[in-house]
C-alpha cells in the first residue's frame, strides 16, 4: 500500500534516528512517493524487498525507491538507523546531473537494492550531517513513536528550521549517492522459499495461526521444514515474528479504535493469550512496560499533535 508520511509543504523531507529500544514495529509491506535512504549506526536490520531478504549491518547505506514496497522483519536489539525521506520536488531541486538521473526515477534498474559498505570517513560524514540536523528537531521518542507511524491523531513532522533541513537533506543525498556509484556492493539477497514468503503473509494478516501444524500445512510444507526454513532465510524463529506482528496489531487497534477500548481488550483482539503474555514479549523487545508507551500514546504532549 501507498504510505501517507504526511509532510506539509515546507518540508522536502524528513528524518529520524530508529532506536530499536524506542520504536513501535511496524512490518507491514509498504512504500510511499518518497525516496527513502537507510544509513545503519549501529547493528543490524532485515528487510524483505521483493521475493528476498536481505540484512545491512553497521556502516551500511541503503536505497529504497518508491516502486519498491518493502517490510523490515526484524532488526537486533541494539539497532540504530537513521531513516531519511526525500520527496520527488527535493530530488527533482537538487539533482541535474546525468548521473543523478536514477534518483528521478520510482525504481532503480532491473529493480535491484541498492546498497554499498561506506568507507569509515564517509560514514562519519553522513551521520555528522544527521546527527546536526536532528538536534533541532522532536525529541528522540517523540520520533520513534510517531514518524511514519502516525500513532497519535493528528501528529505531523516538525522542525524548527525547514530550509536549513532541506538544505542539509540535499547535501545529505548528493553526497550518499556518490559514495554509491563509487562503491556499490554486490547483492546480498536470500530469495525466500515459496512456503516462508506465504507464511510471512499469513502471519501479516491473520491471527489464528497459533498452532505451527495449521501454519505449516496452509503453507503446503511439514512443521519441522517451514519452522527450520523460515529462522535460516528470514532470521529469527517463526514464534517472534507472529509476537511482533501481534505487537503491530495492538498498535494498529489502539490507533484506530474508535471507542474506548481498554488495554486488556485490545490485547486479546491483537491475538495474545493473556496480558502476562503481551506484557512478557512487549519488555523482551522494548525492555520497559507497554503502559509507558500507551500512557504516552492517550495523552500525547503538545508537539505530537500539532495541525497541518
Amino acid at each position: 500500500m501507498i504510505e501517507d508520511l504526511k509532510l506539509r509543504g515546507k518540508y522536502g523531507g524528513f528524518l529520524f534516528l530508529a532506536d530499536a529500544q524506542r520504536g513501535i514495529p511496524w512490518l507491514k509491506t509498504h512504500q510511499h512517493a518518497e525516496l527513502e535512504i537507510n544509513l545503519v549506526a549501529r547493528g543490524s536490520v532485515t528487510y524483505v524487498i521483493g521475493k528476498s531478504s536481505y540484512t545491512f549491518y553497521q556502516g551500511e547505506c541503503v536505497w529504497l525507491f518508491p516502486g519498491q514496497p518493502h517490510r523490515c522483519i526484524d532488526r537486533t536489539a541494539d539497532a540504530l538507523y537513521y531513516v531519511a525521506q526525500f520527496k520527488p520536488s527535493l530530488i527533482a531541486r537538487s539533482c541535474h546531473q546525468e548521473k543523478n538521473a536514477i534518483l528521478k526515477k520510482p525504481r532503480p534498474p532491473k529493480n535491484a537494492v541498492l546498497h554499498t559498505i561506506l568507507p569509515p570517513v564517509k560514514f562519519g560524514l553522513l551521520r555528522g550531517i544527521m546527527d546536526s540536523l536532528l538536534e533541532e528537531g522532536l525529541d528522540a521518542d517523540t520520533l520513534n513513536r510517531e514518524v511514519g507511524y502516525g500513532i497519535s491523531p493528528g501528529f505531523r513532522y516538525e522542525h524548527p528550521n525547514p530550509d536549513l533541513l532541506n538544505a542539509g537533506l540535499a547535501h545529505f543525498l548528493q553526497l550518499a549517492w556518490d559514495c554509491q556509484l563509487a562503491s556499490a556492493t554486490k547483492q546480498r539477497a536470500t530469495p525466500l522459499h515459496p512456503a516462508v514468503l506465504k507464511a510471512l503473509d499469513l502471519l501479516k494478516k491473520e491471527s489464528e495461526f497459533e498452532c505451527l501444524e495449521k501454519l505449516a500445512h496452509e503453507c503446503g510444507a511439514s512443521a519441522t521444514y517451514l519452522s527450520r526454513t523460515f529462522k535460516q532465510q528470514v532470521g529469527v524463529p517463526i514464534n517472534r515474528y507472529r509476537n511482533t506482528m501481534r505487537l503491530e496489531r495492538f498498535w494498529e487497534i489502539r490507533k484506530n479504535s474508535t471507542h474506548q477500548m481498554t488495554l486488556s481488550e485490545a490485547v486479546f483482539a491483537a491475538g495474545f493469550g493473556s496480558y502476562p503474555q503481551f506484557s512478557k514479549v512487549h519488555r523482551s523487545i522494548f525492555g520497559r512496560s507497554p503502559r509507558e508507551i500507551d500512557n504516552k500514546l492517550t495523552k500525547p504532549s503538545q508537539s505530537t499533535t500539532q495541525s497541518q
